[in-house]
């Protein structure tokens, strides 16, 4: 699924009203009677609401007029106020305008603060509000009236519907540049918008309803620009297939974790055991050899391989024979190694000698921090680094705010100038590929937010790489099965109480509920 960015969106509509040949006032009607369809499957009793249609004098006015009549037609009592007045209402919107008032709706112009004033209270008193001001037509922040509309429907405990983007939000950027309606749910017209994705803009959204207007998929996949897309259940379900019958163990991967020094054995064993939860055949964890006992002792189901120590204890510049030797086919490394002068040997002696992909994260990328120019992929080897924004920051010299602030862009330019897959983890988790595409996932909750759990995700990504042997599907799926089994770890425990290990516990669970619809039925016997 698309995220489409205003000047997208506005292609999609011109070669859909003149490609295709779907008259726009009909994309108008189709709009509005989605937003009616969303609004009576969310609130109950909407018989007895009494319902404010906010409209402005564009497009966005004019979707919001349809929902006003189609609300009369089930006979809601509705009141529509237009931002401005009825004269400068232009094109399909004028069409609909004339619509209501042929109809008897009594249209209330706010043209002014002193309108406002008088009218505003049975805006404001109204159970239900529609704000159907600007969608995607905004260009900059509010100002004036429509500042202090916006202000005073925040101020109220009433419900909002916005048509398209909550009003005050732009479509070409997720930042919240000024003030804008916090909605209870916004129905966005035949894609997502970037802002309703990704934070902070996405919190003023409510629930996201997307509603398909009658633009072909075609069309909007043939959209030229940036690929912004959402990782959706159908998507990454289609990368798991069933297991043939007559399988072995070496039809699934040989995973080897580089991982673990005193003190941090426990991050090589979660991403070992996550790993395995995620279907690798064989895993196992190569591992200073002061910590090789302890990480067996942690695991029946992995291996161990004792690496040569430094005297601090991590792994040394002289174990990387060890490593290439081992007959791995996917290297995974950086949960708990460490940050030494042996350690960044190590690793950077692997990723300029290892023939096979590489899963990066946490020590394994610090190893590149002020050397990001050494971290290239190859066209034949794929490698994949899972950042959190501390350590993108580090690897691109900005500060942790401005990685934040500019996540997509970050993760974006640094997969295509480096050749490698970007997996920026934190709230909405960014997925980067060298083509420049990048996937957003909604999966996952703030009690992920704990020590481990990316030492899972590298485990995860790992065994899914061994499987399917593509690294962009290899990440996109395990980042959403990771928020997906941390969704399910929080309805149990809650976000305070969660760990890592739950994360584990529910990666079967996980796969099972992405696949529910695809298991084979039991053998007749």
């Amino acid at each position: 699924m698309r995220v489409l960015s205003r000047q997208q969106m506005q292609e999609a509509d011109r070669r859909t009203i003149e490609e295709i040949g779907i008259p726009s006032v009909v994309l108008m009607e189709n709009a509005g009677r989605q937003v009616v369809g969303a609004i009576e499957a969310t609130f109950d009793h909407l018989d007895s609401m009494r319902v404010a249609v906010l409209a402005g004098r564009g497009n966005n006015g004019g979707d919001g007029f349809v929902v006003a009549r189609t609300l009369a037609e089930r006979g809601i009592d509705v009141g529509v106020y237009l931002l401005g007045r009825a004269v400068d209402v232009k094109g399909d919107a004028r069409i609909n305008l004339h619509v209501l008032t042929q109809l008897g709706f009594d249209i209330v112009e706010i043209a002014d603060a002193a309108v406002w004033e008088l009218h505003g209270t049975d805006v404001l008193g109204a159970d239900l509000i529609v704000d159907a001001l600007f969608g995607t037509g905004l260009s900059g922040s509010l100002t004036g009236l429509a500042e202090t509309i916006v202000a005073d429907v925040n101020a109220i405990a009433r419900p909002v519907v916005s048509i398209d983007l909550p009003s005050g939000l732009t479509a070409d950027s997720i930042e919240v540049e000024g003030p804008a309606i916090d909605a209870t749910m916004t129905v966005t017209i035949a894609a997502p918008k970037l802002p309703l994705v990704c934070p902070p803009g996405e919190r003023l959204a409510g629930t996201l309803v997307i509603a398909d207007v009658g633009i072909p998929q075609r069309v909007i996949d043939d959209l030229e620009g940036p690929r912004i897309e959402l990782l959706t259940r159908d998507e990454v379900r289609a990368s798991i297939e069933p297991r043939s019958a007559d399988s072995h163990k070496g039809d699934y991967g040989r995973v080897l974790i580089v991982a673990g020094s005193p003190g941090k054995t426990g991050a090589a064993s979660l991403a070992a055991t996550a790993a395995l939860r995620s279907g690798a055949g064989l895993v196992t964890v190569a591992t200073p050899t002061s910590s090789a006992p302890i990480v067996a002792a942690l695991g029946a189901e992995y291996m161990t391989l004792p690496l040569a120590e430094a005297a601090d204890g991590t792994v040394a510049e002289s174990a990387l024979d060890a490593v290439l030797e081992a007959r791995a086919e996917i290297i995974a490394v950086g949960p708990g190694l460490g940050w030494s002068p042996s350690s960044t040997a190590f690793v950077h002696g692997l990723v300029e000698r290892a023939g096979v992909p590489l899963v990066l994260d946490a020590d394994a990328l610090n190893a590149f921090a002020g050397q990001a120019d050494r971290l290239i992929g190859r066209e034949d080897q794929s490698v994949i680094i899972t950042p959190h924004p501390g350590e993108m920051a580090r690897l691109v010299g900005l500060s942790i705010e401005d990685v934040q602030k500019h996540r997509m862009e970050v993760a974006r330019e640094f997969a295509s100038t480096h050749h490698v897959h970007v997996v920026l983890k934190g709230h909405r988790t960014i997925v980067a590929a060298p083509d420049g595409t990048v996937a957003v996932n909604l999966t996952g909750n703030p009690g992920m937010a704990t020590g481990g759990t990316g030492d899972v995700l590298l485990g995860m990504i790992a065994a899914w790489l061994s499987q399917l042997l593509d690294a962009d599907a290899a990440a996109r799926l395990a980042v959403y099965l990771h928020g997906l089994a941390g969704d399910l770890a929080e309805a149990d425990e809650g976000e305070v109480a969660l760990i890592a290990g739950d994360v584990v516990d529910r990666l079967g669970d996980a796969v099972l509920e992405l696949t529910a619809r695809r298991r084979r039925p039991a053998a007749d016997v």
